[in-house]
């Protein structure tokens, strides 16, 4: 019964990693970098963003992720449900494994789960939370993909190639964090 569950397990974890690797780490790596200037006097700042200075040259990737920031912020203002049922799984997925690593290293030690057993319960949990940030994801991308056309049709961004890249660097930040912290860790 654990090889079949450890089996099945494997399939949406290489999937998952594999969306993540393709739609998030590779697009951070090419996009990230590339340096971009805005019109401080129309963006705004992320959500919680205190400092009064601002910086008008940033990198893709810094510009992505207050655009996330932001579209989550307003995503929160228009539907806070399907806001919330968004957090809440993620907050699902980087809670959930590390309990389960708990309870399944006690079963070990108690001798009422072998060893691989436990490991093919801890990845099945795994696998489960990757599952559930994956299909919680388009909501998340759609409150991005609104908040785009707002910053499109307010032209922040002189080039249309920095522009691209900061759109393209907060989709990834999304697909990045839609995974559980455990599968962010491996790979970089």
């Amino acid at each position: 019964m654990f090889r079949l569950l450890f089996t099945f397990s494997l399939i949406p974890l290489v999937v998952a990693l594999a969306a993540r690797w393709w739609f998030a780490v590779r697009v951070l790596a090419v996009d990230g970098p590339r340096s971009c200037r805005c019109n401080l006097d129309g963006w705004l700042p992320a959500p919680g963003d205190d400092s009064h200075v601002h910086r008008a040259e940033q990198s893709a990737r810094e510009f992505g992720r207050q655009l996330r920031i932001n579209a989550l912020a307003e995503w929160h203002a228009q539907q806070p449900k399907a806001a919330n049922a968004r957090e809440k799984s993620r907050r699902f997925g980087a809670a959930v494994p590390p309990l389960t690593g708990i309870v399944v290293i006690f079963a070990v030690l108690v001798g009422k789960v072998p060893v691989f057993g436990a490991f093919a319960i801890l990845l099945c949990c795994v696998a489960l939370c990757a599952v559930q940030g994956l299909l919680a994801l388009p909501p998340e991308l759609a409150a991005i993909t609104r908040c785009v056309r707002k910053v499109r049709d307010a032209r922040y961004f002189s080039a249309r190639a920095d522009e691209d890249a900061i759109i393209r660097c907060a989709h990834a930040h999304a697909w990045d964090a839609s995974l559980p912290p455990v599968l962010r860790g491996l790979l970089p």
